[in-house]
């Protein structure tokens, strides 16, 4: 297939591999990517990297999205598929058996964003009418939203299983603003984002999985389902997505993806500009998401692997991230695993 658009918008790295591309960076996760970041794994511990699914807790972070709800499957005559006895199958059987169900929206805990999630207004042919466009030039109308067989929609291209084919699997680097900050909420642009990586000796290489941890999700876990909006929305470090030079550097810097334990990575909602006629919502999701094909990972847990590199000195880990291959999901939660 050749092009889809005559324009791109300012430093979107649309064709870059390939016009039918739709995992974006994580292309640079090569196998000898993959080789070096197993060389992170020293000592054979693992830390799991993932809230429970049911947090935050309730809808009070987010209005839109609502914790899972388990559903009991049924068996013969109406039964519900706990301890259910199989004897009722075939007389012969001892066994017994447990079923059940999840409605989950995938992105209400720890999740990766997919490429479908977010897109713009843009005139990518050209014509003069902006329409919405997602990363490669991939048109909302036609490649990314379709019916599914339910009556709702999916993608039918930029899909959260299309990140799930590729493993997600490569070296973790983890930067702890928390360690800097606390738990005050500060805004995080270039400098203060460069400064804390000299301080603590962080280093980023092409292909690498850029961790940021703020101590936004253990105040979330020390809530226990119960989260207080007022005290979340005004806690822990954020990064400026407003940046234009923060925004550059995660372009020039070559990460694969970009991980936070916090709500949105940046801070969302974000001030408008007073010079603002119509700019984006979610800067940095524009950017990453957008221009880049650069996967975000939102509500990780990165506390207890934070403080053991803190106290072995280290900022590299080996990770396994894969979202669930789900088909045109919009979104996924998943369950990380760093290996140090």
């Amino acid at each position: 297939m050749g092009n889809r658009w005559n324009n791109k918008p300012e430093g979107a790295n649309w064709g870059l591999f390939g016009a039918d591309d739709e995992v974006g960076r994580l292309n640079l996760i090569t196998d000898d990517i993959r080789l070096k970041a197993a060389a992170e794994i020293r000592t054979g511990r693992a830390f799991c990297l993932s809230l429970p699914l049911d947090l935050p807790g309730g809808t009070a972070l987010n209005p839109n999205r609502k914790p899972p709800r388990r559903h009991v499957a049924t068996r013969k005559q109406g039964l519900p598929a706990v301890n259910y006895p199989l004897h009722l199958e075939n007389t012969h059987y001892i066994d017994a058996s447990c079923d059940d169900s999840v409605t989950l929206f995938t992105q209400y805990s720890t999740q990766w964003d997919a490429l479908s999630h977010i897109g713009q207004h843009f005139d990518a042919d050209g014509d003069g009418t902006a329409e919405i466009v997602y990363y490669n030039g991939f048109k909302g109308g036609t490649d990314v939203l379709g019916p599914d067989a339910e009556g709702g929609a999916r993608a039918r291209r930029l899909g959260i299983d299309k990140f799930a084919e590729t493993c997600v699997q490569g070296r973790g680097v983890l930067l702890d603003l928390g360690r800097i900050y606390g738990r005050d909420r500060t805004l995080v642009g270039y400098d203060a984002l460069l400064h804390a990586m000299q301080s603590q000796s962080v280093e980023v290489e092409a292909g690498d999985m850029l961790c940021i941890h703020t101590g936004f999700a253990k105040l979330v876990v020390d809530m226990d389902g119960s989260p207080d909006p007022r005290v979340l929305h005004n806690a822990c470090a954020v990064l400026e997505g407003r940046d234009d030079r923060l925004l550059r550097w995660i372009d020039d810097c070559g990460i694969a993806a970009l991980v936070a334990d916090n709500f949105a990575v940046e801070a969302y909602p974000n001030r408008v500009p007073d010079d603002c006629d119509h700019c984006a919502g979610l800067p940095l999701h524009q950017q990453c998401l957008f221009k880049l094909g650069l996967p975000l990972g939102e509500l990780w847990y990165l506390s207890d692997l934070a403080a053991w590199l803190r106290d072995h000195n280290r900022s590299r880990f080996f990770l396994t991230a894969p979202p669930l291959r789900l088909p045109g999901s919009f979104g996924s939660p998943l369950t990380p695993v760093a290996t140090v």
